[in-house]
């Protein structure tokens, strides 16, 4: 069992999470995830990895209550624990095999837009031990929904806030801002890593195709099982199908079938609702009579 040592609400259904997994936490590197299961009866949530402590023997995950599952996890409290806490899984950040040189010579941005936030600090802290300073971009709809900023300002200065409404720093979508950077700003940077919405990665990978940068994207919001078994992370990049749990998260953003991938993601939406309805139907007691 998995003690949740600490529990921080970063923004309106959105809980930071700390996690007694000496094991996971030796193991980690930046860009992988876990699979969380919150009891017996639980079902398997694919979660990407926050941050990680090897001497406190910690993993942190950040969740969002969106449906019956999530809702569950972000329910437990402190000294609650989780039946299963698997990891870490998935390849790492292609960065972490840079060569010293290379590393201190390329010049990084990293886009998160939302929850992105959270998988995109362990990269940005990973760079920062290692003596790189890179760029980020935070977007969010509004300043409630900005996270993890001042995580982000102590380790690096380079950090721009974007807001759909204008509530906090620059107004307008990551894209523009990105634009802005490299146009106006005449900023240099020799790889850009998007996560968060697959919509935004989509426009961030179009942009940067323009610009001429070369882009990573986290596929992480396909996965359902994490295993490969399920089949539904499947993707096409490059022209060929890949299993983001297996082979990814991480794929050349340039490469990715982005529509292929939106129409395969929401082919879930609707499973998701009825597990909301159930939920609802048992929470009042009634008899349910939605199926699955």
């Amino acid at each position: 069992m998995f003690q949740i040592l600490k529990k921080t609400q970063l923004a309106p259904a959105i809980y930071l999470m700390e996690v007694e997994a000496p094991r996971v936490a030796h193991a980690a590197q930046p860009g992988q995830f876990l699979i969380v299961i919150v009891d017996e009866k639980g079902e398997r949530i694919p979660l990407t990895i926050c941050d990680y402590d090897a001497g406190k023997g910690t993993v942190t995950i950040v969740i969002q209550a969106i449906g019956a599952s999530t809702m569950r996890i972000a329910a437990l409290e402190e000294g609650d624990r989780f039946a299963d806490f698997v990891g870490p899984l998935g390849h790492p950040s292609e960065f972490i095999h840079y060569s010293p040189e290379k590393l201190a010579s390329t010049k990084f941005l990293f886009v998160a837009g939302g929850l992105g936030a959270a998988p995109v600090y362990p990269q940005v802290k990973w760079l920062a031990e290692h003596g790189v300073r890179s760029d980020v971009i935070i977007g969010a709809k509004n300043e409630s929904l900005v996270l993890l900023e001042d995580e982000f300002r102590a380790l690096t200065p380079n950090v721009h806030i974007a807001t759909d409404d204008g509530s906090k720093g620059y107004k307008g979508l990551v894209t523009n801002l990105l634009k802005e950077l490299v146009a106006v700003q005449g900023r240099r940077f020799d790889l850009v890593v998007a996560i968060g919405p697959m919509i935004m990665m989509k426009f961030v990978a179009l942009t940067t195709k323009e610009l001429d940068i070369p882009t990573i994207v986290s596929l992480n919001t396909l996965m359902v099982d994490g295993t490969g078994m399920c089949g539904a992370c499947r993707v096409t990049v490059g022209g060929k199908t890949r299993f983001a749990c297996v082979e990814g998260p991480e794929f050349d953003a340039h490469q990715v079938d982005f529509d292929e991938a939106m129409r395969r993601q929401g082919m879930y939406r609707t499973i998701e609702e009825r597990k909301r309805a159930i939920e609802a139907e048992r929470a009042a007691g009634h008899k349910c009579n939605i199926g699955l």
